[in-house]
């Protein structure tokens, strides 16, 4: 059964949650949004391309930055709403030089950063 990225469930936008994780340590490394033309430049390429909100155009991960996220394996969830993208992670992820973007987490009521920036 072959793919067509027009299967998934996209929001009133056309966008689609897209989680990075490392595929071999399995940290969650970033979550941004796809829309169908990024999901098939994705499947192309074997680089991550997402769709950037804030200037309304594709975005390749890295290519300005070398910071490239090559796709290992991308999996749908259950109600085909939400991607997760197993990937191959070149530098940090964040765009604040740590390897993640979760990097403050909320411990007893209070925000602590839990990973310097590189």
């Amino acid at each position: 059964m072959s793919f067509d990225p027009a299967t998934l469930r996209y929001d009133a936008r056309g966008l689609i949650p897209a989680i990075a994780q490392d595929a071999e340590t399995d940290e969650v490394l970033m979550l941004a949004w796809m829309n169908a033309e990024a999901v098939a430049r994705t499947l192309e390429t074997g680089r991550v391309t997402y769709w950037s909100r804030s200037r309304q155009a594709f975005w390749e991960k890295g290519a300005t930055s070398g910071h490239v996220q090559e796709l290992v394996e991308m999996r749908l969830d259950c109600d085909r709403d939400t991607l997760l993208l197993r990937v191959r992670q070149t530098g940090p992820a964040c765009h604040t030089g740590r390897r993640s973007c979760f990097y403050t987490a909320v411990r007893d009521g209070a925000e602590v950063e839990i990973m310097a920036s590189g």
